[in-house]
């Protein structure tokens, strides 16, 4: 019984460690690329946590958005100036910003 616990204990902190790089790569892939425009709002852009501003943008689906990050929209530019960031990064940043 000890056993078990100790192993689902180190598989709870080798996910939650994963979980946490994670995050930190994408908390710096925004202030990077993100912030800049979506911390206040600048030409347009929707504000990050502005749960308002970003529902009519979340219901044209995951698609559109990623369409409009990869090619640019509007006053932003392609790629948002991640050229690094893949597809699941993109989404991963449009999730924070949307909360």
């Amino acid at each position: 019984m000890m056993k078990l616990a100790s192993t689902a204990l180190v598989t709870l902190i080798m996910v939650s460690g994963v979980s946490v790089a994670d995050d930190a790569a994408i908390n710096a892939k925004y202030e990077k690329s993100c912030k800049l425009c979506h911390d206040g709002g600048l030409m347009g852009a929707p504000k990050t946590g502005d749960v308002e501003a970003w529902a009519p943008r979340l219901e044209k689906g995951n698609e559109v958005l990623l369409k409009h990050v990869k090619e640019g929209f509007n006053a932003m530019p392609p790629k948002g100036t991640c050229m690094d960031c893949t597809d699941e990064e993109f989404q991963k940043l449009i999730e924070k910003m949307a909360k």
